[in-house]
């Protein structure tokens, strides 16, 4: 059966506190197998045979509402989507003293989306976009950025997603290879 690695968004912060192993009890209800937490952020492993990612999304969104009481936003990849998310090389080299982070979307950033995004650029901060991802290249660290502070919300324009550190997904992936 296929891997997939589904991203949760407020899973452990603002005050929406769950253990991962009750989690991975809620995920496994919905016939997923092999389901694994990879630190307590919201990053879920498991297998289906599904290859409906939509649909799939869709189900653990819906049913961990109804369990937690508050929408939570699911971003899945496959194993080749994670591996290309974490092959990923900015335009500019990267700088010794920057932070990478990925903003997973539903589908790929629109023209609204990297024009909005692309008018918070500063020195500090600036986007690129390949595929479903944006990536947020931030020189420093991320609580140095001005848009540190900003509703992810608001900073996408209201398009739902979720955000890793560029670090978390590659850790992820040396955790989970691909099988051989």
């Amino acid at each position: 059966m296929p891997r997939y690695f589904a991203f949760l968004r407020g899973i452990n912060v603002g005050g929406h506190r769950i253990r991962m192993d009750r989690l991975r009890e809620l995920v496994e209800a919905l016939g997923f197998a092999q389901v694994e937490t990879f630190i307590a952020s919201g990053n879920l492993i498991f297998s289906s045979p599904s290859h409906d990612v939509d649909a799939m999304e869709g189900r653990i969104g819906d049913h961990l509402h109804a369990a937690l009481g508050y929408e939570v936003t699911t971003r899945i990849r496959s194993q080749s989507e994670l591996e290309a998310i974490a092959a990923f090389e900015p335009t500019e080299p990267a700088q010794s003293d920057q932070s990478m982070y990925v903003m997973l979307l539903a589908e790929e950033a629109d023209g609204e989306l990297r024009q909005g995004l692309d008018g918070l650029s500063t020195d500090t901060d600036r986007f690129e976009f390949s595929g479903r991802e944006v990536y947020w290249l931030i020189r420093g660290k991320v609580s140095e950025s001005p848009l540190f502070n900003m509703n992810l919300a608001k900073m996408t324009g209201g398009v739902s997603t979720t955000t890793r550190n560029l670090t978390t997904i590659r850790r992820l992936l040396a955790k989970y290879p691909a099988p051989e």
